[in-house]
């Protein structure tokens, strides 16, 4: 029996291990493909010239400093909604059958495809509402693609603070509000930033949705949020496949630009919350 219960262990761990391997290959393997490629296209005129010629010629200045601006938007719109979401389905509704009905209506909206989101926000935001084509209408409609994930992280991050912190400020004569601000969201900021930043990254590499709410394969800055802006993934999409005779090194740095560009995020929402962790065990 004994030898049984090995054998299933040591196949169940090689399973692992080997899925494990598949998947740390896979990406390796797509990063460095894409840098391979890539690399040898990146050069400062590159990356601080407007495209020309359709993206033949000239840089992708543009496309980046949209990207930023929609990040920017996403941040200002869906962080205070998520925060304040989160924060009154953990510390102040009482658990039920409309919460959970709410709950799952927050998982299901996390798988919903990000085209619906972009037919929804052009059905809603860029006709109803009547903002057009532009950066605010598609700030708007990622803010809602990413809400979910934003809830989501920061309930669990709410969950994650001991209620015994709670009790000990309640105790001392803190009010709810008092306890939850000064005590509950500042253990709670690592994984909140975390998710944050996580979520922000998945909407930066996001096509559907800003490709029929605001985006163009224009070399004109925004100057306003009612502006049509170009954007990394957008600028990606239009090179790859509308532009005939565009050489291959220019698809492969505009990819590589948005990689890094994601990569960048995610990394900084690790050493963010390796700060925070720090800072707390100092202080605690």
């Amino acid at each position: 029996m004994s030898k049984k219960r090995n054998l299933s262990q040591i196949l169940a761990f090689s399973l692992m291990g080997i899925s494990c391997l598949l998947v740390i290959g896979s990406v390796v393997f797509i990063i460095s493909y894409i840098i391979v490629h890539g690399a040898g296209g990146i050069n400062w005129e590159f990356l601080s010239q407007l495209p020309k010629k359709r993206g033949i010629e000239g840089g992708i200045f543009s496309a980046i400093l949209g990207t930023f601006y929609l990040m920017v938007g996403v941040v200002v719109f869906a962080l205070p909604v998520g925060l304040l979401a989160a924060i009154y389905l953990q510390e102040y509704a009482r658990q039920g059958r409309i919460v959970r009905l709410i709950n799952l209506s927050i998982v299901n909206l996390a798988g919903v495809p990000s085209i619906v989101y972009g037919l929804f926000g052009l059905s809603f935001f860029v006709l109803m509402m009547k903002m057009g084509s532009s950066l605010l209408a598609a700030s708007l409609t990622l803010s809602c693609l990413v809400l979910p994930v934003v809830v989501t992280a920061a309930r669990e991050a709410l969950a994650a603070v001991p209620n015994s912190f709670r009790e000990a400020s309640l105790a001392l004569g803190a009010t709810k509000w008092q306890t939850i601000r000064r005590v509950v969201l500042p253990q709670a900021y690592p994984g909140i930033i975390t998710g944050i930043i996580l979520a922000v990254s998945r909407a930066a590499g996001e096509t559907a949705p800003i490709l029929v709410t605001g985006t163009a394969f224009t070399a004109i800055l925004p100057r306003s949020p009612l502006d049509q802006f170009n954007a990394l993934p957008y600028h990606l999409y239009v090179v790859a496949t509308q532009v005939p005779g565009i050489p291959p090194e220019i698809k492969w740095a505009t990819a590589l630009v948005l990689l890094g560009l994601v990569l960048l995020f995610n990394l900084t929402a690790i050493i963010m919350r390796a700060r925070l962790r720090a800072f707390k065990k100092k202080w605690s």
